[in-house]
């Protein structure tokens, strides 16, 4: 056999060998999923990435009296939770902190809602609030679940969280509805306050 021809044959092989190595042991490309696809198509519950308010161009949003702009933030429900599922959801301790967005997602829709809202001053001055509250069932991470509540003023977010609490445990001791609970605070959050005796 001649010389030259061998080394063409080792040669021939050893890209043969590499090929096979090669397709043996990088990693798969990924395939479409078909679930994940007809799930990208359709709503989900919570949002993913800090969103920019597209249905309120600047300053179009307006506090009034203590209560955000209902067309800006009209409230949203947390499908996952339910007058059957109480006592497995929002009445466990710890459930609101498993759910709640991190910091850097409520910061920058803090940012952005605060110029729909047209409002000046520090962040610090305002407190990223869910109107329907993680602890009665509200929407985690839903932008129209989420408002710029001041911290100052009357009323203001301090008298709400305490509202809150006191709804959240009306619900777990059987003596309040859950939808009855969202749907107060989601309408007028003062007056259902004010009418419970300031709480």
């Amino acid at each position: 056999m001649f010389p030259h021809l061998k080394i063409v044959l080792v040669l021939v092989g050893l890209l043969i060998l590499a090929g096979v190595l090669f397709v043996v042991f990088s990693p798969p490309l990924p395939i479409p999923d078909a679930d994940a696809t007809a799930s990208a198509n359709s709503p989900m519950p919570f949002v993913q990435s800090p969103p920019t308010i597209t249905s309120a161009p600047a300053t179009t949003c307006h506090i009034s009296n203590g209560l955000p702009d209902q067309g800006c933030t009209p409230g949203v429900a947390n499908p996952n939770v339910t007058q059957t599922n109480i006592g497995s959801t929002i009445c466990v301790s710890g459930f609101t902190s498993r759910i709640r967005p991190p910091a850097a997602y409520t910061d920058a829709l803090k940012i952005q809602q605060m110029q729909a809202y047209g409002l000046g001053g520090s962040t610090a001055d305002y407190e990223e609030d869910h109107l329907i509250p993680l602890e009665v069932g509200g929407d985690p991470r839903d932008p129209r679940n989420l408002w710029p509540q001041p911290r100052g003023g009357q009323p203001n977010a301090g008298e709400k969280d305490r509202f809150e609490n006191y709804l959240h445990r009306e619900i777990c001791a059987g003596r309040l509805q859950l939808v009855d609970a969202q749907h107060a605070i989601a309408s007028d959050w003062v007056s259902a306050w004010i009418a419970a005796g300031r709480p």
